[in-house]
């Protein structure tokens, strides 16, 4: 699909994948609307093409404010929406019984869910009411845009203390195909990436020996964790190859994590 001059919806786009997904796209020419918590460097705050909302991705009424704003500012510039990707997320981690005896808090639960799974269904199904209705693109296909989720490879092999974790990622995972067979009537395509082990605020702070331990048992190649600018590059060629669709990518450099017990 075009990019250049389209209005793309990312939530989580002010770091880590999301902001690397955002500097890909204003490469692009695309306008791009940043919905999350914090503000993007000046850098990008500063283009023309760039739109910043802060919300929290668990409040509805801020991400249909959000939505409803995206929408007003793609018509006065004349860029049609193009999709949303939702890179917004938390990573949690908490055993189902812990080393006191004591269950999985309902809580973090709660919270994992709401962030990682009702959060971007919400944006997703606020932003597909117009996304929808935008003129399709000319050519056979006709498309009108694309909705992008990010799974994780927790959503294949789950490591212990990812229960609520990877309950969300699969979640995601599962809803692609259907999502994507619902808006087949609408040239609207649904693709979700899984990515494996990367460079991220999330693992930033892990230890050095869990992060060697990672690379020496659980990556094939490149023996590296992954960078944003790989998932970057995944999303654009997602956005360039319209038959791509229904589709859960994994990119994790044929990493397949073994379960530390």
């Amino acid at each position: 699909m075009k990019v250049e001059k389209r209005t793309f919806v990312v939530s989580g786009g002010s770091s880590g994948l999301g902001l690397a997904t955002v500097h890909d796209l204003l490469s692009q020419k695309a306008y791009v609307a940043i919905l999350d918590r914090s503000p993007p460097p000046e850098s990008v705050l500063s283009s023309p093409n760039v739109k910043f909302w802060k919300i929290d991705i668990t409040i509805l009424d801020e991400i249909a404010s959000a939505v409803n704003s995206t929408v007003e500012w793609a018509v006065s510039t004349a860029a049609p929406l193009g999709g949303v990707i939702n890179c917004a997320g938390v990573g949690t981690a908490s055993k189902i019984i812990d080393s006191h005896g004591n269950p999985h808090s309902l809580d973090l639960w709660d919270f994992t869910l709401a962030v990682n799974l009702t959060g971007s269904f919400n944006l997703t199904r606020l932003v597909l009411q117009h996304l929808v209705k935008v003129d399709p693109e000319p050519g056979t296909d006709g498309e009108r845009g694309i909705v992008v989720f990010v799974s994780s490879a927790a959503a294949y092999e789950g490591q212990p203390g990812q229960t609520a974790y990877s309950a969300t990622k699969g979640a995601l995972r599962s809803m692609t195909l259907p999502m994507a067979r619902d808006l087949s009537r609408y040239a609207v395509r649904v693709v979700t990436v899984a990515p494996g082990v990367f460079d991220s605020s999330m693992t930033a702070n892990f230890p050095v020996k869990t992060r060697k331990s990672l690379e020496n048992e659980g990556l094939v190649f490149p023996k590296r964790f992954g960078q944003p600018y790989e998932f970057a590059k995944t999303v654009t060629w997602i956005l360039d190859c319209p038959y791509v669709n229904g589709e859960t990518i994994r990119l994790s450099g044929a990493g397949r994590l073994p379960g530390k017990l």
